[in-house]
């Protein structure tokens, strides 16, 4: 946590986009307009009391609510996540019915006692100083307004809310495996987000996010021995001490109680954790981020992994994480990022992320790029991850497999390699769904694994397939140019690709996600005529792609052809020798080599293997 930088000049580089406007923006040299475009804004205040012996806390919630949206709002939702940690919840009955449970909630929500578990209440709310009537269905608050919200209106939500920290089970609670004392994620009653497509007013059943970006102002007051780490600027360090205050300034708390006071500018989220125990180390990236380390100084679990040995060597593998992720993305925009020790595995948040941390340093590292990676896919570029959360997940696991395989000097020729197979699976298992499957409506967690990750991650790789991979690495950096602090969708990402590249592609984005068409192209004959050789190529799978041919001859010269795919019209650059193109409906193709048979010895198609061909045994052909 940088707990000093002030914010200001980063709050003033960020435009306001609102209701009807048209933004004008430059990209090398090359003026374009995004117009109709909104979304929606929330300041929050936010002080909270910590019960650190019975887990429950009290608060108080200001809000001001922002209508940017051209609708008038009579009615809005807010989030109560920790009710899903409650017998009876959706999140136990679907874990304890769904085919594959997912080991960490299994069947524990449904045995915890009235002292375990979680829940939000909402004690009053008002608007405008004005009694709201609400009610509560299951971790989702449903608030009739007093006046409606017009648009281009602000209004000013009050609130006083209580909660009880659960057991930890699924990224939030208590005394996680590893022993660390709060996880607060999803801790608050947090507004539900209102779009284009409406109010996304999702139950909490096991998934991911969508949050309303705003800046937040919020207290802590917790027992003074607990050091805490997450989202936002410490506002009073010299209160703090533990090594927080400034250099040469020592602090010695007193009374029970410290108040940690947070600001965190344009975010969609605030997560902290706290433990007594935590070490806190920090490192200073070349592009002046601050990077916090916050770990158990004593774990509660054999040091079988060199534990505190990894979390010191794990501040230089996350300042080249960072550095690696600022060159192929885009600069990362805030002052500070903290990985924290918490949680149940690894999961992104505000400025930081909670990873369990008992690992071998090759698996912290991995952990820590992963999450790393997901501040910019979901966390600056805010996909709606019920929706569409192949695009935070996909591109994450994408960005971060090549950048740990960089980091971590393992050289593998096909970083990507481990998705191409979970892939190949799911698709030739016969149970797979398209990727616009909503997040929690999965058959199996396998399912959703596979898609969002495997799947996602493939969506990518394979792009630099077809348009190829400098334009994939174009399209990546202007798309978070262009959609940076707002909440891009599916379409979004793909016009981007189609402007940096000139090639029309939503055939590859309806295909790809919204269909289980798979991709299946074999060499069906080779045959000598004459003093040439004909080649015929077959169209098996029902999506279309370019082709790829390599030819290799017994003189050992190996010669490269493409074959364009007529719906694009367009043709990749540098891909060899172009042949005619291959309409879709045209099941096979046959193309003339102007050389004898007896001189080819093979015949490839996709030499890369980064078209995702479910059966590549019929893509080459040998002599």
């Amino acid at each position: 946590m940088n707990f000093i930088k002030s914010s200001l000049l980063f709050i003033t580089i960020i435009s306001v986009v609102s209701c009807g406007t048209t933004e004008m923006t430059t990209t090398n040299g090359n003026q374009y307009t995004k117009s109709n475009y909104w979304q929606q804004h929330v300041d929050y205040s936010m002080a909270v009391d910590v019960n650190v012996n019975n887990y429950q806390y009290t608060g108080t919630q200001e809000l001001v609510y922002s209508n940017n949206s051209p609708d008038t709002l009579r009615q809005v939702f807010y989030h109560l996540y920790f009710n899903a940690f409650q017998p009876g919840s959706q999140m136990d009955v679907r874990s304890r019915t769904i085919q594959d449970p997912d080991s960490r909630v299994g069947d524990r929500i449904s045995k915890l006692s009235p002292e375990e578990i979680g829940y939000l209440k909402v004690n009053k709310l008002t608007q405008d100083n004005k009694n709201l009537s609400y009610k509560v269905a299951g971790t989702v608050l449903q608030v009739t307004l007093d006046k409606p919200i017009l648009p281009g209106e602000k209004t000013t939500f009050n609130m006083n809310f209580e909660g009880q920290v659960p057991e930890q089970i699924r990224r939030s609670g208590r005394n996680n495996e590893e022993g660390v004392a709060l996880s607060m994620t999803q801790w608050y009653p947090k507004l539900a987000e209102y779009d284009f497509e409406g109010w996304h007013a999702d139950q909490y059943i096991g998934r991911e996010f969508h949050g309303v970006w705003g800046d937040f102002d919020v207290k802590i007051s917790i027992d003074k021995d607990y050091i805490l780490g997450g989202t936002g600027y410490l506002q009073n360090p010299n209160e703090i001490g533990y090594g927080y205050q400034d250099e040469g300034k020592e602090v010695t708390p007193s009374g029970e109680k410290l108040t940690w006071h947070f600001k965190a500018p344009k975010v969609h989220d605030f997560t902290w954790a706290a433990d007594p125990e935590f070490v806190h180390t920090k490192r200073t990236a070349k592009d002046g981020t601050v990077l916090h380390f916050l770990y158990k100084d004593n774990p509660s679990y054999e040091d079988e992994n060199n534990f505190t040995e990894n979390w010191e060597n794990l501040p230089e593998k996350t300042e080249e994480l960072l550095l690696y992720f600022n060159e192929h993305i885009g600069q990362y925009p805030y002052d500070q990022y903290s990985v924290i020790q918490g949680g149940d595995g690894g999961m992104e948040y505000g400025m930081c992320t909670l990873i369990t941390g008992n690992r071998t340093f090759g698996s912290l590292v991995g952990v820590t790029a992963h999450e790393m990676a997901h501040s910019w896919f979901q966390f600056l570029l805010a996909t709606n991850e019920a929706k569409h959360e192949w695009m935070d997940e996909g591109f994450t696991t994408y960005i971060s497999s090549l950048a740990e395989n960089e980091v971590m000097n393992n050289n593998k020729e096909r970083p990507l390699s481990n998705s191409y197979r979970g892939y190949f699976y799911m698709a030739n298992s016969g149970k797979e769904q398209p990727q616009t499957t909503y997040a929690d409506r999965y058959e199996t967690n396998q399912n959703y694994g596979i898609t969002a990750y495997a799947k996602g991650s493939v969506f990518l790789r394979q792009l630099e397939y077809v348009i190829g991979k400098e334009n994939v690495a174009k399209t990546l950096k202007r798309y978070f140019y262009d959609w940076k602090f707002k909440h891009p969708t599916p379409n979004d990402f793909i016009r981007v690709a189609e402007k940096v590249s000139g090639a029309q592609l939503d055939w590859y984005l309806t295909d790809w996600t919204k269909t289980t068409n798979t991709i299946d192209y074999a060499i069906k004959n080779v045959v000598a005529e004459g003093n040439n050789t004909k080649v015929t190529l077959e169209r098996i799978g029902l999506m279309p792609m370019p082709i790829d041919l390599e030819v290799t001859y017994t003189n050992g010269e190996v010669k490269q052809f493409y074959i364009p795919l007529t719906m694009m019209y367009w043709q990749k650059q540098n891909a060899g020798e172009i042949l005619n193109d291959w309409p879709w409906a045209y099941p096979s193709k046959t193309i003339e080599l102007l050389t004898g048979k007896e001189n080819i010895s093979k015949i490839e198609i996709d030499p890369s293997q980064k078209m995702a061909d479910v059966n590549r045994d019929n893509n080459v052909y040998n002599k």
